[in-house]
């Protein structure tokens, strides 16, 4: 087999276990991990809404022939993760309702993110095609993106219902999708533009719907002002991670 092909599976397998950094969480007692969880939310939704406009929507408008389009795949991203939400009977959990544990963000946080690992993976295949320095210094890129996001993710589901063992099992699960991207990505690395320009701002939509529909809202259930300013900071500090991730070098 290819040596830059294996590097390149081995680089995303890398990063998928970046997934699992959740396990920590095992280590604490259930009463702390509930004390802090709205905090990790509030970080996830911070980092979804500044890794869509500050990563992925400026790296699909730089792949781009016509912005037009970005900007319409970011609407039909949007329209997807709601039509998800809404129909493929995934319901809102309202307090005191029996028999509903899991939120439905939760399922919507996982294709996000499974979209999201696809598009990492994708990169990585196609540098790695290119050159196999070039393909860990992009590896190595995305490590250093991805720790704080899943990080962000593994709150998420676990404020949506999820089991700490659980969490760690799906969101491992959706980040694998980057260890498919890398193999498709080496293969097709002289068309990747047409795969950059349509699933970033796709997944740019989503992360924006995610945040935006099911995860602030979270943030504002808890009516202690002391709380909520707590939560705002790890919103703005999820934000300012992805915007020093950006322009911080």
């Amino acid at each position: 087999m290819n040596l830059n092909l294996i590097s390149a599976v081995g680089a995303s397998l890398l990063v998928s276990l970046i997934s699992l950094i959740g396990i920590v969480s095992l280590f604490f007692q259930e009463r702390f991990l509930k004390k802090i969880v709205i905090f990790l939310v509030a970080f996830g939704a911070g980092g979804l809404i500044g890794g869509a406009f500050l990563h992925l929507l400026p790296e699909a408008l730089e792949h781009a022939t016509n912005t037009n389009n970005v900007f319409l795949c970011v609407v039909a991203g949007m329209v997807i993760f709601f039509v998800l939400e809404r129909y493929l009977h995934w319901r809102h959990c309202h307090q005191g309702e029996e028999g509903c544990h899991v939120h439905p963000f939760t399922y919507l946080s996982l294709i996000g993110d499974g979209l999201h690992n696809l598009i990492d993976g994708l990169l990585i295949g196609a540098t790695f095609a290119t050159d196999i320095q070039l393909g860990w210094a992009t590896t190595i890129a995305v490590l250093v993106h991805e720790i704080p996001q899943e990080l962000g993710d593994f709150g998420v589901l676990i404020h949506g219902g999820f089991s700490k063992t659980k969490a760690l099992f799906f969101n491992f699960l959706s980040a694998c999708t980057a260890i498919v991207g890398s193999v498709i990505g080496f293969y097709i690395s002289q068309q990747l533009t047409l795969f950059t320009g349509l699933l970033l701002p796709l997944a740019a939509g989503g992360f924006i719907y995610i945040a935006s529909s099911d995860l602030i809202p979270e943030l504002h259930k808890d009516p202690d002002l002391k709380e909520a300013t707590k939560a705002l900071l790890f919103f703005l500090f999820g934000i300012g991670l992805m915007a020093a991730l950006r322009y911080g070098h």
